[in-house]
């Protein structure tokens, strides 16, 4: 990447959200262009059996990185799924000198504060207007936002989200996986327990089914978000996956300049009995992608913490 700090770069890219912030992505760094990279050594085989939540995380790290170059004063262009015989390799970047998008400039300041909100959210309604204005946001990188409308839809939607808890915590197989995303915050990813507690949460997680409890807790966060809505795709391919993940990062950061943060209830997705349902709930055709709540945190959370870049970036042949 000629003339750009490829450490920025990639470090503002690697905020994107991740399933268990497995943070499933790797940099390849060429002297004309960044190659991204999907880490199928950190996959999720039990909750995320074909990798569509890997390939979203690494749509929104390639939003993301799209931000920095804007950041940087340039525009990018980029390809995606370029290379047939690489099937790892989703996009490759390459950024030109002309006047950068100055919404994305925008966007790019706000990365570092979003987080993802597993809190109450307080009882204050979204409006309409900023509604609209999320909507566009997927629809500008290719994805439908579908908020779900009445209050019957929001309770039935909010009972898949239990069932799906229900189900997978039935399953021993996800559970293992689940402990073993259970890291402290020192090691740079997974879900953050305190080192002292860890050895124990690991064992209560991998043992016990605590889907009935969990469930509860799910459904009355589903229940009582001010904004229920689902990121949907006409299909439901590797460049639908891509498209999805772009979507969610600039949906989640318009958001966050309007004074939202956001998090996931994806259990009636992750779960394939349940995926009809929750689209035919959400009136949507094609394939939801993804389940999200958003509304007006109170208070604010530390961030999620991040591997450091020597661990994501490669260098290509003749880069330094």
């Amino acid at each position: 990447m000629t003339d750009l700090s490829w450490p920025k770069l990639v470090s503002l890219a690697c905020l994107a959200p991740s399933s268990h912030n497995t943070q499933p992505w790797r940099f390849r760094i060429r002297a004309s262009r960044i190659d991204l990279l999907a880490d199928r050594t950190r996959a999720l085989p039990v909750n995320d059996p074909d990798d569509r939540e890997l390939v979203i995380s690494c749509g929104a790290a390639l939003f993301k990185l799209r931000c920095a170059i804007a950041a940087a004063g340039q525009a990018a262009d980029v390809a995606t799924l370029p290379q047939a015989d690489d099937p790892d390799c989703v996009a490759a970047v390459t950024a030109r000198i002309e006047p950068p998008d100055h919404h994305l400039v925008l966007l790019a300041s706000l990365a570092g504060a979003r987080r993802t909100w597993r809190l109450p959210f307080t009882p204050r309604p979204v409006a309409p207007v900023v509604i609209d204005a999320l909507i566009a946001a997927a629809a500008a990188e290719g994805a439908r936002l579908v908020p779900i409308v009445g209050e019957d839809r929001r309770d039935e939607v909010a009972a898949l989200v239990a069932d799906g808890d229900r189900i997978q915590w039935q399953d021993s197989r996800w559970r293992r996986e689940l402990a073993m995303w259970m890291h402290p915050r020192r090691s740079g990813d997974g879900l953050v327990v305190p080192a002292l507690a860890q050895p124990v949460a690991q064992a209560v997680v991998r043992t016990f089914d605590l889907g009935n409890g969990v469930a509860a807790k799910d459904r009355d966060l589903a229940a009582h978000s001010p904004l229920l809505a689902v990121i949907a795709t006409d299909d439901d391919g590797a460049g639908d996956w891509l498209r999805a993940g772009q979507a969610l990062q600039r949906m989640l950061l318009v958001a966050l300049e309007l004074g939202l943060q956001a998090s996931y209830l994806n259990q009636p997705i992750e779960v394939p009995a349940l995926r009809p349902r929750l689209a035919a709930l959400a009136g949507t055709a094609g394939s939801p992608q993804l389940l999200l709540r958003l509304g007006y945190p109170n208070g604010s959370l530390p961030a999620t913490p991040r591997r450091p870049l020597e661990e994501v970036v490669e260098m290509a042949p003749g880069r330094t």
